[in-house]
C-alpha cells in the first residue's frame, strides 16, 4: 500500500463543501433566539448580521427573497427569534446560519404584533371620532370591568365614593392577565351590554409590563369595545401605557383613578350646580307668582265690571232714562195732536162736510173712468204688438216650414244640404212638422246647383 492510498487528501473547496453538507444534514432546520449585532443591508437587498448571547456569537445571512416578507424592521440590539439552516461559506470557510424566518422575541414580538393590529384597525376606522360615544353627564349607574381582587377596583371605588356617592356601581369581575383574560374581558363587556343596567363602563387595570397588559391588545377585547352600545372609558396601566383597548374605547384615561374621575362630576360642583338650578327655579317661581298676581288683579277688576248687581244697576238706570224720554215724547205728541185737532175743528167749522164729500165723489168717478179707459187702451195696444210679433216669428221659424210639408234631413247630427254628402246604405234622420223618422239611403240622384 502506497502512501497515497493511506491518506484521504481534500482540497479546501471540497472540504468546505463536505462540511457544509454535514452541517445541513446533521442539524436540519434550527431555531435560535439571540440578540442582533453588526447588522448590514447592502444594495443587493440581502441582510448580513450576527446573533450573539453573553458567551458566543454566530454569523448569519438572510437573503432578499426571505427578508422581504417580514412585518417589522429589525435593527442591532433587537432580541429576535430566527429559523434557519446551518452552513458554511465555502469561499472563506466561515461557519454561518442561513436565516429563513425572523420575528421579534419577547416584548419585541409583542410590540410588533401591537403595531400590526394598530395599523389594521386604524385603516378600518375603528379609532375614528365618528364611532365614539358621548359620556353621560350625571350617570346613575356605573359599570366596572376589571379584576375583583386587584388594586384597580379599590382605586376606582375610592374615587367614586369620594366624588359621586349617589351613583350605583356594578362590578363585572374578570381576569385581566393570562391566556384566557382577553376572552373573559370581552365576555364581561358583552354581558354588560346584554343587561343594559349601566350608563357607562370603566375598563380598568393597574400597571405592568407589555406582556402583563397584553390581553388589552387582543382582537376579542377590541371587538367587544367597538360593538358596545354603552360608552366605555379605558384606564389601563399608567399614563405611558397605550393599548389597543385605549384606542378603540370612547375615552382613554391615564389610570383607573383618572377613569373614575372622568365619568363622575365632583360632588361639590354638583351641589353648586343644584344650588344654581334651585336659585333659577326660585326666581322663575317668583316671576310666575308676580305675573299670576297681576293677572288675578286684572281679572278681579274685569269681574267687578261684569258683576250682576252692577249690571242690574246700569240696566235700571237705562230703563229710567228710557221711561223719562218716552214720557217726554208722549207729552209732546199729545200737545201736537191737540193742536192739530183744534186746527181741524176750525177748518171743519168753516166748510160744509156734505159739499166737500160730493166734490170728492165726483173727482173719484172721473179718475175711475180715466183709469179704466187708459187700461183698456194700453191692453189693446199690447195685444196688437204681440200678434204682429207672433206673425213675424212664424214667418222665419223653420217649424213653420215643416208644417207646410218640408223636413230637415240629418246624418249623425249634421244637416244634409246636398245628396253628394250621402252614400247608399247611410242611416239618416228626418225631422217633420210633427215627429221624426229614421231611414236608410237606397238610391241617390245628384242634382245641379
Amino acid at each position: 500500500m502506497t502512501s497515497s492510498e493511506k491518506r484521504k487528501i481534500f482540497t479546501v473547496a471540497r472540504l468546505n463543501q463536505e462540511v457544509q453538507s454535514i452541517l445541513q444534514k446533521g442539524f436540519g432546520t434550527v431555531w435560535l433566539q439571540a440578540e442582533l449585532s453588526n447588522f448590514s443591508r447592502p444594495a443587493s437587498g440581502h441582510w448580513y448580521f450576527s446573533l450573539k448571547d453573553s458567551q458566543a456569537q454566530i454569523r448569519c445571512a438572510m437573503f432578499a427573497g426571505r427578508n422581504r416578507y417580514l412585518t417589522f424592521k429589525p435593527d442591532a440590539g433587537d432580541e429576535v427569534l430566527v429559523r434557519g439552516k446551518l452552513g458554511l461559506y465555502a469561499a472563506r470557510g466561515d461557519f454561518q446560519l442561513i436565516v429563513e424566518h425572523m420575528e421579534p422575541a419577547g416584548e419585541g414580538r409583542l410590540q410588533a404584533e401591537f403595531e400590526r393590529l394598530r395599523k389594521q384597525l386604524n385603516a378600518e376606522g375603528w379609532f375614528s371620532d365618528e364611532h365614539k360615544q358621548e359620556l353621560p353627564h350625571r350617570p346613575t349607574s356605573i359599570g366596572v370591568v376589571t379584576s375583583a381582587t386587584g388594586a384597580a377596583i379599590q382605586d376606582v371605588l375610592t374615587v367614586l365614593q369620594r366624588r359621586y356617592p349617589v351613583a350605583n356601581v356594578i362590578i363585572y369581575p374578570t381576569p385581566v392577565q393570562g391566556k384566557t383574560a382577553a376572552l373573559s374581558i370581552a365576555t364581561a363587556i358583552d354581558k354588560a351590554n346584554e343587561r343594559a343596567e349601566t350608563d357607562v363602563l370603566l375598563l380598568v387595570r393597574g400597571g405592568g409590563s407589555l406582556e402583563d397588559l397584553w390581553a388589552f391588545n387582543e382582537m376579542p377585547v377590541a371587538t367587544a369595545i367597538y360593538n358596545s352600545k354603552i360608552p366605555i372609558v379605558s384606564g389601563v396601566g399608567h399614563e405611558v401605557d397605550v393599548t389597543i383597548a385605549d384606542l378603540v374605547a370612547d375615552y382613554r384615561a391615564a389610570t383607573p383613578s383618572a377613569a373614575a374621575e372622568l365619568v363622575t362630576p365632583e360632588i361639590d360642583q354638583l351641589v353648586a350646580a343644584l344650588n344654581q338650578v334651585q336659585r333659577r327655579l326660585l326666581g322663575y317661581w317668583q316671576q310666575q307668582q308676580t305675573s299670576a298676581s297681576q293677572r288675578l288683579s286684572l281679572w278681579h277688576a274685569r269681574l267687578n265690571n261684569q258683576h250682576p248687581e252692577r249690571l242690574i244697576q246700569q240696566r235700571a238706570q237705562h230703563i229710567d232714562e228710557l221711561e223719562r224720554r218716552i214720557r217726554a215724547v208722549m207729552t209732546q205728541s199729545i200737545h201736537q195732536s191737540q193742536s192739530r185737532h183744534q186746527q181741524l175743528a176750525l177748518r171743519l167749522s168753516a166748510i160744509s162736510p156734505q159739499r166737500s164729500l160730493q166734490i170728492r165723489q165726483q173727482q173719484l168717478r172721473q179718475l175711475s173712468w180715466r183709469l179704466n179707459s187708459g187700461w183698456k187702451e194700453q191692453q189693446q195696444e199690447t195685444a196688437n204688438r204681440l200678434a204682429m210679433a207672433s206673425r213675424a216669428l212664424n214667418a222665419v221659424s223653420p217649424l213653420a216650414t215643416l208644417d207646410r210639408g218640408f223636413a230637415i234631413v240629418q246624418k249623425e247630427s249634421q244637416v244634409i244640404r246636398d245628396s253628394s254628402e250621402l252614400s247608399i246604405g247611410d242611416t239618416i234622420s228626418a225631422r217633420l212638422g210633427k215627429g221624426t223618422l229614421e231611414a236608410k239611403v237606397s238610391q241617390l240622384t245628384h242634382g245641379k246647383k
